[in-house]
């Protein structure tokens, strides 16, 4: 018998015909949601061409107001997406970075800081250091504890510029590292995740690891169609039993 092609692999023309997860016919139940005649999973078609189409605008670097706009929805549901998807990534990129862990080449600390704070005194306590493996296919980003833990110690006798300052020559004295070339791909992660950072504003310390970890997803594979495969594959795991 013919293996038959999911939705994944023949687009979403046929959202409301063929099941996104083995290509089967579909029939429509009294709720509006369909149903496939082989697996049994159900799904509501329109609530599910919005998720696609912001998991798309997500791979392409859209903000959440233009792919609310793109995909007509509000930008509160693509702002929450937006986040589901970060949290989505964060097990797919953990399983890839642990099968190729034995292959490192390289490896050195960031540190990540607002543009607007760079000037602040003390603003190097509100820096988020994390490290960054390359292991020759990807790298891999392991956020560092916060640095403000040091903050109200360091600041307490009022010598606020100076330990500033000299916690600064700490932490470019103290890097670990081991980097063989001059123009390395870590180098290059940096500058992305620069770049990256400055299209949010205000992103809460708590959320600093989601956002570094789509900056990893994005560096690693920038192809956009090839973003859009691993995003939409996840979206669409078969879920349990009690899910459907």
């Amino acid at each position: 018998m013919k293996k038959r092609s999911s939705t994944i692999e023949i687009g979403l023309e046929t959202l409301e015909t063929q099941c996104l997860w083995c290509g089967a016919p579909l029939y429509r139940l009294g709720d509006g949601r369909v149903k496939c005649i082989d697996c049994g999973r159900r799904y509501a078609p329109g609530r599910m061409r919005r998720r696609l189409c912001l998991a798309e605008a997500f791979c392409r670097d859209l903000s959440a107001r233009a792919a609310a706009k793109r995909c007509k929805c509000s930008v509160l549901t693509a702002q929450k997406a937006y986040a589901a998807f970060r949290r989505l990534l964060l097990p797919w990129l953990e399983a890839r970075y642990e099968s190729r862990r034995e292959e490192v080449l390289e490896y050195d600390e960031g540190l990540y800081l607002p543009a607007a704070k760079r000037r602040k005194r003390g603003a190097i306590f509100e820096a988020h250091n994390y490290l960054i493996f390359d292991y020759g296919s990807g790298v891999y980003t392991l956020l560092m504890p916060s640095l403000a833990r040091y903050k109200e110690q360091f600041l307490a006798d009022g010598m606020e510029d100076l330990y500033a300052r000299e916690f600064s020559r700490f932490l470019r004295r103290s890097r670990v590292a081991k980097i063989e070339r001059i123009d390395n791909t870590l180098d290059r992660f940096r500058y992305f995740v620069d770049r990256h950072m400055r299209r949010y504003k205000g992103i809460p310390p708590e959320q600093f690891i989601l956002y570094l970890k789509e900056a990893e997803f994005k560096f690693n594979l920038p192809d956009i169609d090839e973003r859009n495969r691993i995003l939409r594959s996840l979206l669409l795991e078969p879920p349990s039993p009690a899910q459907q």
